[in-house]
């Protein structure tokens, strides 16, 4: 029940903030699963009944299914993917190709049915394309019933068996899980290697498992006491049968993961006015390491809500397993090979997931930087709140990241589906620091306040929701008052680059003559700051002409609006009312957020770096 409150309270504020999403659907399912597992032959069978609302429009004929496990066997997309890229992800390399029959995943429906009625189906990979008996009419509902078994692989990428760290088993992307179908058609994505993008909607999961196990994961265990989660391990061990069934429920979410190993250590800290967290981990190895994280998680949940909106749900898990960091609703799979920092970071950015993949839940195979981005500009500022750091250059990391894609030869547009990037180098700088530019130096357009104002208007209004970039944009849009069609158009759906520069200042009659240049190709508003010789600093800012309007910043002590540069001209002339002799410097946008790809001709008189002379610099 209270979790059922939180979400409709959340719903109820969603929907008091906008109208945008008049006509607005999604499609929603129930799942219960009834899993038998097998651990010692690392097999399980299960029977799933899936309840699936058709909310579109749209009369379905077919639906289709994914089936991960299917990619870990010689042969698959993601197996020769892997074998064939120019840089290969080292944690799959050509390991794919040399798991034996013992080894692989698979992932086997034995039967399938449609309301009762067995149906016709065809296995694709990883796909699992299923012609219905009966239409699926607008806004209907229909029972599908399946049986299926499944093999866990050897553990190579997110799920699997037998870790690196000795974790038994990651259990993600492990049961036969409905596609999306949203205003753009099916999304029955191969699984080759990357992102994820399902349906909402509720899960009942039950796990028949030998007791020894201690399982966490998505959802609320429903049966604690029985399985001594969290209790005392006595009731596990008094348990008259060797295995017993763990109960989880979820509200609410699109997808569900869970891990299990005989030995792990499961702890619990509530955070205030937030969610219990659950931490489960292998405390021999890393114990007092993870000690030290969950004060430091608790303190980064309450910095999460607080700047990109409320937590909805009651609990969250950080549990030890998978290969490296990846999100999942409710739960994140993480490793403990790092230092203490390097645990902390990676935690924070999976759990910051759960506001951008997880409540919002991008299309993040169609719009990477929407979450990757999102998450990880995000978690620049966790992190640094968390460590009490108050840096300036706090976003200085993902700025490297961007400069360095667009300085190389592997650049591709961001518009790219995140499996068909031809380098993995390329998506991650692309998804990751991109994406992260993109949010920071918005900002710098609309002004940090606004920015603040416009993604915790963007959570509450979108969250549960399939947001698109052009649904980002309106409510920033909203927020500021002004138009920001071209800055999308331009930074993620070109390759343009960022290049203003200080071409030349004479003096004029008591004054000085500014002319300031465009040489880059993406154009952007110019906030200038110029510092006089008895210390005061006078900004200028100089809007688009396309933005119809100006941010309302204070970047200087006084700030002077500027006529609107209109973004074909090369150039943009002003006169300061100061003698040149009393301007120490001026400057384009000290703050540092305006992502130009050349910033030696920002700054006058310019930088003398370590290489240079005064000679030189004449």
């Amino acid at each position: 029940m209270m979790m059922r409150a939180i979400l409709l309270s959340f719903l109820f504020l969603s929907a008091s903030f906008s109208h945008a999403q008049k006509g607005y659907w999604q499609q929603r399912v129930e799942y219960r699963m009834d899993i038998d597992f097998d651990d010692s032959a690392h097999q399980f069978t299960g029977k799933q009944q899936l309840i699936y609302h058709n909310n579109s429009g749209d009369t379905l004929r077919k639906v289709y299914y994914h089936l991960y496990f299917n990619a870990f066997r010689p042969g698959s997309m993601m197996d020769v993917r892997s074998r064939t890229i120019a840089d290969p992800d080292p944690r799959v390399g050509d390991r794919i190709a040399a798991l034996t029959d013992t080894e692989i995943g698979y992932q086997q429906v034995n039967s399938l049915t449609q309301d009762g009625i067995p149906l016709q189906y065809e296995v694709a990979g990883t796909v699992l394309e299923v012609a219905l008996a009966h239409p699926i009419l607008p806004g209907s509902k229909t029972v599908f019933d399946m049986d299926f078994e499944a093999q866990v692989p050897v553990q190579i990428r997110r799920s699997g068996r037998n870790s690196e760290e000795g974790i038994a088993y990651s259990m993600t992307q492990w049961y036969p899980k409905m596609a999306e179908y949203d205003r753009e058609g099916w999304h029955a994505t191969p699984y080759v290697s990357r992102e994820f993008y399902g349906v909402w909607g509720d899960y009942e999961v039950n796990i028949i498992i030998q007791k020894d196990y201690v399982l966490g994961g998505t959802g609320v265990v429903q049966n604690a006491d029985e399985v001594g989660h969290g209790y005392s391990e006595k009731r596990k061990k008094n348990a008259k049968e060797d295995r017993i069934r763990w109960r989880f429920k979820a509200e609410n979410v699109h997808d569900f993961a869970w891990a299990a190993d005989k030995h792990y250590t499961h702890d619990r800290v509530q955070v205030p006015d937030g969610p219990e967290l659950h931490f489960l981990y292998l405390k021999d190895s890393v114990g007092e390491m993870w000690t030290q994280l969950k004060p430091l998680t608790v303190k980064a949940f309450g910095i999460m809500s607080e700047r990109f909106g409320k937590y909805p749900y009651p609990q969250f898990s950080v549990i030890q397993g998978g290969d490296g960091g990846m999100e999942y609703p409710m739960a994140t799979l993480v490793t403990s090979g790092r230092k203490l920092s390097g645990l902390v970071s990676v935690t924070v950015h999976e759990a910051l997931h759960n506001w951008y993949y997880g409540v919002l839940a991008t299309n993040e195979s169609k719009y990477p930087w929407m979450d990757e981005g999102f998450t990880s500009y995000a978690q620049n500022i966790v992190l640094d709140g968390v460590h009490g750091l108050n840096s300036p250059g706090l976003h200085d990391r993902s700025y490297a990241g961007y400069y360095s894609l667009v300085g190389s030869a592997f650049n591709e547009p961001s518009t790219t589906h995140a499996d068909f990037y031809h380098t993995n180098r390329c998506y991650g700088l692309t998804a990751y620091s991109k994406g992260a530019v993109f949010v920071h130096q918005l900002g710098y357009v609309i002004g940090e306040d606004k920015l603040r104002e416009g993604l915790l208007r963007y959570f509450h209004e979108w969250g549960f929701k399939h947001p698109r970039p052009e649904d980002f944009l309106l409510v920033m849009e909203k927020v500021s008052g002004l138009e920001l069609d071209w800055y999308l158009e331009q930074f993620i759906g070109s390759m343009n680059t960022i290049d203003y520069g200080i071409r030349e200042l004479t003096p004029a009659d008591g004054g000085t003559e500014v002319l300031l240049e465009r040489t880059g190709r993406m154009p952007m508003p110019i906030d200038l700051v110029v510092t006089l010789t008895d210390g005061r600093a006078i900004g200028f800012n100089i809007p688009l002409q396309m933005m119809r309007g100006a941010k309302n910043e204070s970047f200087a002590e006084q700030v002077a609006l500027l006529p609107d540069w209109p973004w074909v001209y090369p150039v943009y002339g002003f006169k300061l009312p100061f003698e040149m002799k009393d301007i120490r410097t001026i400057e384009i946008d000290p703050s540092g957020r305006l992502a130009d790809v050349n910033p030696a001709n920002n700054r006058f008189p310019p930088v003398v770096t370590e290489t240079e002379t005064e000679d030189d610099q004449k």
